[in-house]
């Protein structure tokens, strides 16, 4: 009797539930892109969950035919943590947004990067509050007008990759809605890596924020704002491929090739050293000024928490047996209540 799997399409994965998001939405694309890589996964539908908090992004479980869980605001990390700690068999996903992940969900996302926990995170980043209808968010540029900042937001934006940098995320990833190709790769990278993946979205809001990454996508300004990182490969871009990152002492440095410059002169992209010096600093370069990267700036091994968890359990038992807990109620000193009168 044949144990295969059975072939899995896109189609496959596609839920009953009506999409709610608004015409137009860069959602569509990360959700066709996410249902277009998990058949690649070679896992069945009721291995794969996904987990989310609060906000637009928040609604993609509904969307995907696998399990799910759509917990409460910047929480998500929290609930899939215990779920693949103790589900280890499962392939868990965190969708979230910037307003999700990185205000009242910060905590949660810095502890559970830093933990290395085996999860697959998604942060769609449109640089607003989407569903609670235009509040500027924290990656909202200084001086952006919200409804919330009617003069002008004050606050300096957070930048996403430089915070998991920060806690030693182990993956990376920055991809864009407009570009399926790039995103969907990049998915799947993410998904097949072992230990804490995290994805930054460049994703429209064409409601509340449109065009916050035009300079990104448009067909006139793309090549000279978007690094496309290759590992291995010097850092080139540019319409005509004629410009590169060089090292300036330890500051990055755009030139153009020609006039005794080549290729062999540009910073060579490591996506796996150990330091994430580079990647930091790569993290910190935008536009005008710099291209912005997309790619996988940083992946390295590191063993995860759920794994570690559940080994130093299976040593504890090993040690001391498998314990009982109504023995451990009785033990040390214990005490009786006497009735009431």
């Amino acid at each position: 009797m044949s144990t295969a799997l059975p072939v899995l399409s896109a189609n496959d994965f596609a839920s009953d539930q009506d999409i709610r998001w608004c015409p137009g939405c860069g959602d569509y694309s990360i959700l066709a892109q996410m249902k277009k890589m998990l058949p690649s996964l070679g896992l069945p539908r009721e291995r794969i969950v996904f987990v989310s908090g609060i906000g637009c992004s928040s609604r993609f479980p509904y969307y995907v035919d696998t399990y799910g869980m759509h917990s409460i605001h910047g929480r998500a990390p929290a609930f899939a943590t215990g779920l693949k700690v103790t589900r280890p068999d499962l392939k868990v996903f965190v969708i979230t947004g910037d307003g999700d992940a990185l205000s009242i969900g910060g905590n949660h996302l810095l502890h559970c990067i830093r933990r290395n926990v085996d999860l697959t995170i998604v942060m769609f980043n449109n640089s607003i509050y989407g569903l609670t209808k235009g509040q500027y968010s924290p990656t909202s540029p200084q001086g952006k007008v919200t409804k919330s900042t009617p003069l002008g937001s004050l606050d300096y934006p957070l930048s996403p990759l430089s915070v998991v940098l920060g806690a030693e995320g182990t993956f990376v990833a920055r991809s864009i809605d407009f570009n399926p190709k790039h995103l969907g790769e990049t998915l799947y990278r993410a998904a097949t890596h072992k230990g804490s993946a995290f994805v930054e979205v460049y994703q429209n809001c064409n409601v509340f924020n449109d065009g916050a990454w035009e300079y990104a996508t448009d067909k006139e300004t793309k090549d000279d704002a978007v690094l496309h990182l290759e590992h291995g490969k010097p850092m080139i871009f540019g319409k005509n491929r004629d410009k590169g990152i060089m090292l300036d002492g330890l500051l990055p440095k755009v030139v153009t090739l020609g006039n005794g410059i080549t290729e062999h002169d540009l910073l060579v992209h490591d996506e796996t050293t150990p330091s994430p010096h580079v990647a930091f600093m790569l993290a910190r370069m935008h536009y005008p000024e710099f291209p912005e990267p997309i790619g996988v700036l940083r992946q390295v091994a590191r063993p995860t928490y759920d794994t570690l968890v559940n080994e130093q359990i299976e040593h504890a038992i090993a040690k001391s047996g498998p314990g009982d807990l109504q023995k451990l109620f009785e033990a040390g000193e214990t005490w009786d209540v006497a009735e009431a009168f």
